[in-house]
């Protein structure tokens, strides 16, 4: 795998391409992902863009496992779940229905 920066308007994306001569790694076995535990200090989630609370789907001290939808962000009309990225429990909601967050504001915690 070679990686690239690319540029397309204005905007910078890291991109990977694999060489097709190079030797693949198509035929050799899965690996088995690991659990999804939680960090060491716990995670925090934030919002990946800005937008308006639309749910708050968990609740503080709430057992969730990876995957599981903790809010709805609405963000140019388009409804975006924000899921857990580890198993673990709910150390603190950040957000209520209705609030207003930026990019990168801290939605929850999970330890």
């Amino acid at each position: 795998m070679k990686k690239y920066r690319v540029n397309v308007n204005g905007s910078l994306y890291e991109i990977e391409i694999e060489e097709m001569n190079a030797p693949s790694t198509m035929n050799a076995p899965a690996a088995k992902p690991a659990p999804a535990a939680t960090p060491a200090g716990g995670m925090q989630v934030k919002a990946p863009m800005p937008g308006t609370i639309l749910d708050v789907r968990v609740q503080n001290g709430q057992k969730v496992t990876k995957g599981t939808v903790l809010v709805i962000l609405e963000a140019m009309k388009m409804e975006n779940e924000i899921l857990a990225p580890c198993d673990g429990t709910v150390s603190g909601v950040n957000v209520r229905k209705g609030d207003s967050v930026e990019t990168q504001a801290l939605i929850c915690s999970i330890t």
